[in-house]
C-alpha cells in the first residue's frame, strides 16, 4: 500500500510538470511594433495558432488574422542585456547574469495585397514550440538573426 501512495504522488508532480511545460504553448505574447494601426507598443495580447489555416493575434478589442499562405519571412531574434541595474540596487552578482528577450517579426500579406509586419516579444518558454509550429504550417525556416538567438533555438 505504501508504495501505491510513492506512485499517486509521482503522478501528481508528472502532471504539474507537463503542465507548467504547456505554460509557454498558450499564446502569450506582447506586441512591440510593426505595421498595424490602433495598436500601442507594448500591449500584451495572444497569438493563437489554433486553426489550420490562419494565426490569429488577439490584443483587447482587436483580432488580426494572419493566414499561414500569406506569411512571406518569419525571424527570430534575441536583445541580450547585462543587468546593470539590478548589480547596482541589489548585488554585483546580477553582473554576471544576462536578461534575454525574444522576439518573432511575422512578415505578411494582408487581405488588400498589402505587406504587413508584426514584431512580437515572445516568454522564453513559448520561443521553440512556437518558432517549430510556425515551421511546420507556413513551410517556411525561421531566419535567425544573430548567434545568440542561433543558439536558443537550434541548440
Amino acid at each position: 500500500m505504501r508504495y501505491l501512495g510513492v506512485f499517486r504522488m509521482e503522478l501528481v508532480l508528472c502532471l504539474a510538470l507537463c503542465l507548467k511545460g504547456m505554460d509557454g504553448a498558450d499564446g502569450k505574447a506582447e506586441f512591440v511594433g510593426g505595421t498595424l494601426t490602433g495598436i500601442k507598443p507594448g500591449q500584451d495580447g495572444r497569438l493563437l495558432m489554433d486553426q489550420s489555416d490562419a494565426m490569429t493575434f488577439e490584443i483587447k478589442q482587436k483580432r488580426v488574422r494572419i493566414t499561414y499562405a500569406q506569411v512571406r519571412t518569419l525571424e527570430y531574434g534575441q536583445k541580450v542585456d547585462r543587468r546593470y541595474l539590478e548589480a547596482v540596487l541589489l548585488s554585483p552578482l546580477f553582473l554576471l547574469s544576462k536578461k534575454r528577450d525574444h522576439f518573432l517579426t511575422i512578415h505578411y500579406k494582408d487581405e488588400q495585397g498589402k505587406d504587413q509586419a508584426l514584431v512580437l516579444r515572445l516568454p522564453k518558454s513559448a520561443v521553440r514550440p512556437m518558432l517549430a509550429s510556425l515551421e511546420a504550417r507556413t513551410g517556411l525556416k525561421v531566419q535567425v538573426q544573430d548567434d545568440e538567438a542561433r543558439k536558443a533555438y537550434r541548440s
